[in-house]
């Protein structure tokens, strides 16, 4: 299944429930394909949580202390394109 992020916004359980049932949902932003859900089950689905916390862990080492929290957002923003 695939819907745009403005119709992803107003059918999430829905979309929850199909990924959970087997169904990969893939969900466009401005017509490109830019995210996936999948059920938990699914083997392309299970997060390495060592590679998540490290990612974590350099965003939060780039901010500087007198970053101010719009300056933070406004980073990770940046980042995500």
């Amino acid at each position: 299944m695939i819907v745009s992020v403005r119709e992803s916004k107003a059918r999430l359980s829905e979309l929850l429930s199909k990924a959970r049932q087997g169904e990969d949902v893939v969900i466009t932003v401005r017509g490109k394909p830019s995210a996936r859900i999948v059920s938990m089950d699914s083997k392309d689905a299970r997060p390495d949580m060592k590679v998540w916390v490290r990612q974590i862990e350099s965003r939060l080492n780039r901010q500087k202390p007198s970053d101010s929290a719009s300056d933070i957002v406004a980073t990770l923003r940046e980042e995500r394109g």
